[in-house]
C-alpha cells in the first residue's frame, strides 16, 4: 500500500515541476461561465489567452482557474452556439471573475452537433469519445417519435447493439453489462423501459452525455468497456420556463425557474406512456384487464451559498408495469439520488463532495385460482466520493479523489400465498460488498504541440458477510461449504488500473492521438441474451469469480477541413480481456443458490478500425461513420475449447445521419444503418430420444441473421401561431424503417407442414413501417 502513495506522490511532483520554474510573480483568475439568458453553467467553455498561447476550460460545474504571470492580457471567452466575448484585465492579485455569454439565436436550434470549441477534435488529448449535446439528439429520427439517447449511440463508431428496437449497446467488443451508465453520478443498472424499446432519459431533462470508449479517464471505474457519463440540467435560474411534448405513445412535461434568482434554481420534468389508459376501453375483453406502461420523474435543484459553496440536488424514479388480465405481471424500475456539495478553497483547488444512492428492483407475480407467487429483488448501492482539481499552472491541470460504495444484491425472494395465507417461502443468500479506489491524474501540456494525460487508479472490492460460499471440484460439484458472519471480510480482490493518453499536433489542422487503460470489473450479469430483460441477474466477484480485466490500445488520426467545418477521425484498437465469463450450454441462472457453478471462464480479444465524417457547420448537418471489427471468446469449456465469435460481433457497421435546414421553421432529416448480421448457434440436426425428437446444435455462434438495414426519416416544423406571447411549437413526424425493409429478429423451428417428419426454419420479424407524430413546445 505504501507503494501505491509513493506512486500517486509522484503526480503532484510531477505537476508542481512547472510551477517553481520562474521566480516571477504569478496570480490566479478563477470563476464560472453560463448561460446569460438562463444562468446555467457551460461546461467545455474555453477561457484563452492568445497573446502568451495559455488557456483552459470549465469543469463540469462551469469552474475555470488558470494561473498567469503579472500583467496585462486579453481573454477570449468562447463556447459553440454561443457569441465570443473579449474581456481586458490588469492581473497583479488573485481575482475572481464570472463571465456569462449570449447564445446565437436560430430558430430552428436542434443542429447542434457539438457544444465545444471548433478546433477540440484536433487540439483535445481525447479520443475514442463521443460527445452529443441533447439538440443534436432530438434531431435523429426515433423510434415512435420519442428521442433516445441510447438508440443514438447505435449511430456512432465503435457502438452496435443487439436486437432491433432495443436499447442496449456493446462497445468494442465488451458486453452489455461492461457499460457503466451515470446519471448525474448514479449508475443506473437497467436503462431500458418497455423490454428494451425505450430508455429511461427524458430528454427534456438532460443537458449532455459522453460516452468514453477508450482512453477512460482515471475518476471512473468499476465497467471494462465504457462509461457513459449523462448530466442532468441545472434549471434556468433566471425565469420560469417549460417544456413538453405529445406524442405517439408518451407525453412529458417539464418546468424549471429560480429558488431565487441568480442564486438557485430548480427542474422538475415527468413522462408517461398512456395507452394502457385506453384498454379498458377496448372491445375485446382479453385486453381490458391487461396493463403495459412507464413513467419517469426527474428532478434537480441547486443552491449558490457564495462564491466558494454551491449544493445540488438531484434524483431520478422511473417503473415499468406490466400485467396480462389477474395471471401474470411485474414491475421493474430505477431509483437513484445524488448529493453534491462544490466548494473552492481557493484560486487553484476545486472539489466536489457526493453522496450517490441508487436501487434497481424487480418483482414478478403470478395466480391461478387461490394459490399465487410474488418474486422481489433489487440491487442498492451507497456511495460516497471526494473528488478534487487541483490547477498549479497553465500546463497541468491534476484530478485526485476517493471512492468508496456499498453493494447490497438480492438475487431473489420468493412467497407462494394461498388465498391471503403465505404457504412457502423461498430466499436467495444476499450478496455484500464494498469497493474502494483512489485515482489521480494530470493533464500535461508538455509543449505547443504535444499534450500528455496520464493517470493511475487502484481499486479494492471486499466481499462481506453475511455469506454461504461453495468449493467446487473441477466438474463444478459442490465439495465444501464455508459460512461467514454478518459484517465478516472473507475475500478481496484488487490492482491498479494505468490511464495515459498523449496528442501530438502536426498543425492547426490535423493531429495524431493515443491511448492505452486498463480496467477491471468486479460485478457481473447472468444473462443468455442479446437484449437486456428485467429478470438478468448480477452477482460480485467471489473466491469462485474473478474480477474482469480489459487492456486497450488505440491510435487515431485526426484532421479538420474547411475552416472546421468538416472533422474527420481514423480510430484502431485492440483490446484484450481476462476472466471473461459465459456460461454452460442449457444454464439455470434464476435462483439457484449454485450459480457459480454454471459459470465458465475465459480470454476474450477484440480488434477494429473506426472511421468517421462529421459536418458541424451550416444548414446542411450530419456525419457518416463505418466501423470494421471482430471480436472473438475462447473458453475451455465451450464450443469444444475453440474460438468462436461473441453473440455481438458485426463486423461490419455503417451509419449516416443527414439533417437540413429547408428554412427558418423547417428542417428534415434522416438516417440510415447497415451492420453484419449477428451470430448465433443453429441446430444441425436431430436425434429421437425414448421417443422424443431432441436438436444437435451446430459450433457455438457459427452461423449468422441477415444482414440489417433501415432507413428513418423525421420531419420538424415550426409553427406560427402562438398560444401565449413565449409560447413556441414543433410538429414531428417521423417514418421508422421508411422502405419496409424485413429484419430477420430471430428464427424458430416447427415440422413442415407439406412432410411433417422434416423440421423447418421460420423468420420472425418485428417491425415494419412504423409512422409517428409528435407535438413538441415550450413556454
Amino acid at each position: 500500500m505504501l507503494n501505491i502513495f509513493k506512486i500517486f506522490l509522484l503526480f503532484f511532483l510531477l505537476a508542481n515541476i512547472t510551477v517553481s520554474a520562474g521566480l516571477s510573480t504569478r496570480h490566479t483568475i478563477k470563476g464560472h461561465i453560463t448561460d446569460a439568458s438562463s444562468g446555467e453553467v457551460l461546461p467545455g467553455a474555453t477561457v484563452q489567452i492568445e497573446s502568451v498561447n495559455k488557456g483552459t476550460t470549465t469543469n463540469n460545474y462551469g469552474f475555470y482557474s488558470i494561473n498567469l504571470k503579472e500583467g496585462a492580457y486579453k481573454l477570449k471567452i468562447s463556447y459553440i452556439g454561443y457569441n465570443t466575448e473579449y474581456f481586458d484585465i490588469e492581473l497583479n492579485s488573485n481575482e475572481s471573475i464570472d463571465f456569462e455569454l449570449e447564445p446565437i439565436h436560430t430558430d430552428l436550434a436542434e443542429v447542434v452537433i457539438t457544444d465545444e470549441r471548433a478546433d477540440r477534435h484536433i487540439t483535445d488529448v481525447r479520443m475514442s469519445t463521443s460527445k452529443l449535446s441533447i439538440e443534436k439528439v432530438r434531431s435523429i429520427p426515433a423510434f415512435m417519435g420519442e428521442t433516445d439517447i441510447l438508440k443514438t449511440l447505435h449511430l456512432l463508431p465503435g457502438v452496435s447493439w443487439g436486437a432491433e428496437g432495443t436499447t442496449g449497446f456493446f462497445v468494442r467488443g465488451g458486453g452489455q453489462d461492461q457499460n457503466m451508465i451515470l446519471l448525474d453520478e448514479a449508475p443506473i443498472y437497467n436503462a431500458s423501459h418497455l423490454m428494451g424499446f425505450f430508455s429511461v432519459f427524458n430528454p427534456d431533462v438532460i443537458r449532455d452525455f459522453q460516452l468514453y470508449k477508450g482512453g477512460i479517464p482515471a475518476q471512473y471505474g468499476g465497467r471494462l468497456s465504457s462509461v457513459l457519463d449523462i448530466r442532468m440540467n441545472d434549471g434556468n435560474n433566471r425565469e420560469f420556463k417549460g417544456t413538453g411534448g405529445i406524442g405517439t405513445i408518451s407525453s412529458r412535461l417539464t418546468l424549471e425557474g429560480p429558488l431565487k434568482k441568480d442564486t438557485g434554481s430548480f427542474i422538475v420534468s415527468g413522462r408517461r406512456t398512456y395507452a394502457d389508459l385506453f384498454l379498458p376501453l377496448s372491445s375485446d375483453p382479453n385486453l381490458q384487464n391487461n396493463q403495459l406502461f412507464f413513467y419517469d420523474l426527474n428532478a434537480k435543484a441547486n443552491y449558490r451559498f457564495n462564491k466558494n459553496n454551491r449544493l445540488f440536488v438531484s434524483g431520478y424514479f422511473g417503473k415499468d408495469v406490466f400485467r396480462f388480465d389477474d395471471i401474470f405481471g411485474f414491475k421493474w424500475g430505477n431509483t437513484s439520488s445524488t448529493l453534491r456539495w462544490n466548494h473552492i478553497f481557493n484560486s487553484k483547488l476545486f472539489s466536489n463532495f457526493t453522496f450517490v444512492y441508487s436501487n434497481y428492483d424487480y418483482n414478478l407475480h403470478a395466480e391461478e385460482g387461490m394459490l399465487s407467487v410474488d418474486w422481489a429483488s433489487h440491487i442498492e448501492d451507497i456511495t460516497l466520493k471526494g473528488d478534487f482539481t487541483w490547477y498549479p499552472n497553465p500546463e497541468n491541470t491534476v484530478k485526485f479523489g476517493l471512492h468508496s460504495t456499498s453493494h447490497s444484491l438480492n438475487p431473489g425472494h420468493i412467497i407462494g400465498i394461498d388465498g391471503e395465507e403465505p404457504i412457502a417461502e423461498y430466499k436467495m443468500p444476499n450478496n455484500y460488498a464494498l469497493h474502494h479506489s483512489l485515482y489521480a491524474s494530470n493533464k500535461h501540456k508538455l509543449s505547443e504541440n504535444i499534450t500528455v494525460e496520464y493517470g493511475l487508479r487502484y481499486s479494492l472490492f471486499q466481499n462481506i458477510g453475511e455469506a454461504t460460499i461453495y468449493s467446487y471440484d473441477k466438474n463444478y460439484n459442490v465439495t465444501d461449504t464455508s459460512k461467514y458472519a454478518s459484517g465478516e471480510i472473507f475475500d478481496h480482490h484488487h490492482g491498479l488500473e494505468p490511464r495515459i493518453a498523449m496528442v501530438y499536433q502536426l498543425d492547426e489542422k490535423q493531429s495524431v492521438k493515443a491511448n492505452y487503460n486498463r480496467t477491471r470489473q468486479y460485478l457481473h450479469q447472468a444473462t443468455n441474451t442479446t437484449a437486456a430483460t428485467p429478470l438478468d441477474v448480477w452477482f460480485p466477484s467471489s473466491p469462485n469469480v474473478k474480477p474482469q480485466i480489459a487492456d486497450q490500445w488505440a491510435i487515431g488520426y485526426f484532421r479538420n477541413f474547411y475552416n472546421n467545418t468538416f472533422e474527420s477521425s481514423l480510430e484502431l484498437y485492440y483490446k484484450n480481456m481476462k476472466n471473461q465469463i459465459d456460461f454452460r450450454e442449457n444454464a439455470s441462472l434464476l435462483l439457484n443458490p449454485y450459480l457459480e457453478s454454471e459459470l465458465r471462464t475465459g480470454k476474450a480479444w477484440a480488434y477494429g478500425a473506426e472511421f468517421m465524417i462529421n459536418k458541424t457547420k451550416g444548414d446542411f448537418t450530419g456525419w457518416i461513420s463505418y466501423t470494421w471489427s471482430k471480436t472473438m471468446r475462447k473458453i475451455p469449456a465451450i464450443n469444444n475449447g475453440e474460438p468462436y465469435p461473441a453473440a455481438y460481433d458485426r463486423p461490419h457497421d455503417i451509419s449516416l445521419v443527414l439533417s437540413y435546414d429547408v428554412n427558418q421553421r423547417i428542417n428534415a432529416s434522416a438516417s440510415w444503418t447497415y451492420n453484419t448480421g449477428r451470430p448465433i448457434t443453429m441446430p444441425a440436426g436431430k436425434f429421437e430420444y425414448k421417443g422424443l425428437t431432441l436438436p444437435t446444435y451446430s459450433k457455438r455462434n457459427s452461423e449468422r441473421l441477415p444482414d440489417y438495414h433501415r432507413l428513418d426519416l423525421s420531419l420538424t416544423i415550426k409553427t406560427t401561431r402562438q398560444i401565449t406571447r413565449n409560447w413556441e411549437g414543433k410538429w414531428n413526424i417521423s417514418v421508422y424503417n421508411a422502405y419496409y425493409r424485413k429484419n430477420v429478429f430471430s428464427y424458430y423451428f416447427d415440422k413442415n407442414e407439406d412432410n411433417p417428419g422434416k423440421t423447418q426454419a421460420y423468420k420472425i420479424f418485428l417491425f415494419g413501417i412504423i409512422p409517428a407524430v409528435s407535438y413538441n413546445f415550450s413556454f
